[in-house]
């Protein structure tokens, strides 16, 4: 075997359609675009959502509902929740950090306390927001809550 001989395995290589390049050839006049129009010419794009000019889905279809862009979104954790993370980790001061730290949280996420279930240990939060009854119920067993900014 010598470099000189060396060549693709049969079938591995085909040869290039050549397009426009006289009649003779089959493929030429038109190029295989059909006749005249856009779709003819150099530089043709087909636009994004263009349906042959069929009313395109975005116009079909009616707008509903609405985003309210000035929405707060919280990480919410309810008494019954608390109670168990206080088990489970040993956390008696509820704070973005501390959370954040023991993984239970992301660095942005804002933190509300609701007042499903029950909570029986004097801890200390640090939140965001807090339902009324939740604030009741940490002041009734003996926390204390403080609202962020």
């Amino acid at each position: 075997m010598k470099l000189h001989s060396l060549r693709p395995a049969k079938g591995a290589t085909k040869k290039e359609k050549r397009l426009g390049r006289g009649e003779a050839s089959g493929k030429g006049g038109t190029s295989t675009k059909g006749n005249k129009g856009q779709q003819a010419r150099t530089g043709y794009q087909r636009k994004i959502g263009h349906e042959g000019g069929q009313m395109p889905i975005q116009r079909r279809i009616p707008k509903r509902g609405f985003k309210n862009n000035a929405r707060i979104e919280y990480k919410v954790f309810n008494l019954g929740q608390i109670e168990a993370i206080n088990e489970k980790y040993g956390i008696t001061d509820f704070s973005p950090e501390v959370l954040y730290d023991n993984g239970l949280i992301s660095r942005t996420d804002k933190i509300k306390i609701l007042a499903n279930g029950a909570i029986t240990s004097k801890l200390g939060f640090k939140v965001h927001a807090a339902s009324g009854k939740a604030r009741e119920a940490i002041e009734a067993s003996g926390g204390t809550i403080e609202i962020l900014k």
